[in-house]
């Protein structure tokens, strides 16, 4: 897939997020909406036809969702799972698993970015992400985390940055004057 058409997502984990694993919580659906609509945003404006998620709980895994959601109506849309190794999720509680293993039966393509957990997998998953995609969507906080070194990276690369604060669900986008007009 053409790195000009891609986008991957990067956020934070339940932990972090102020609704926890709650996703009924309003909070949450009001993410779910601005995600959507980013999406959307990109597909119709930016011709962006090919998703990238790394699969974590939280916002991965939302994301993810809501691609699949828009498969309906947006056909030429693909979703990838960049996966940082093959024990991810055996860990996981028992409904994280099988939310993760139905999301992940559901991707077009998957990318197992190495098959042994390491201490830099996640980071490697990361780089990957960025180095794929000209376009970045980021649920951060503005705390130092996993999430904010995807930022950085992103950053550095001068990729289109769309990010998302979980508290507020205010947008700030970054690196987007060359974005068609809305």
């Amino acid at each position: 897939m053409e790195k000009r058409s891609t986008c991957c997502f990067t956020g934070h984990r339940p932990r972090s997020l102020p609704w926890g694993n709650n996703e009924q919580d309003l909070r949450c659906v009001h993410l779910k909406v601005l995600l959507r609509q980013e999406i959307q945003r990109l597909i119709t404006k930016n011709n962006v036809t090919h998703f990238i998620s790394g699969m974590a709980i939280g916002t991965d895994l939302i994301a993810a969702e809501v691609v699949l959601e828009l498969k309906k109506q947006y056909q030429k849309i693909t979703l990838e799972s960049a996966i940082p190794h093959e024990e991810q999720a055996a860990h996981w509680a028992v409904a994280q698993r099988e939310k993760y293993y139905d999301i992940a039966s559901r991707c077009d393509t998957e990318t197992m970015i190495q098959g042994m957990y390491t201490p830099d997998c996640f980071r490697k998953r990361n780089q990957y992400m960025v180095e794929h995609s000209a376009y970045v969507i980021a649920v951060w906080n503005g705390k130092p985390s996993g999430t904010s070194q995807t930022v950085m990276l992103a950053r550095e690369k001068n990729r289109f940055l769309t990010m998302i604060n979980p508290k507020t669900l205010e947008i700030t986008r970054v690196n987007q004057l060359h974005m068609a007009q809305e």
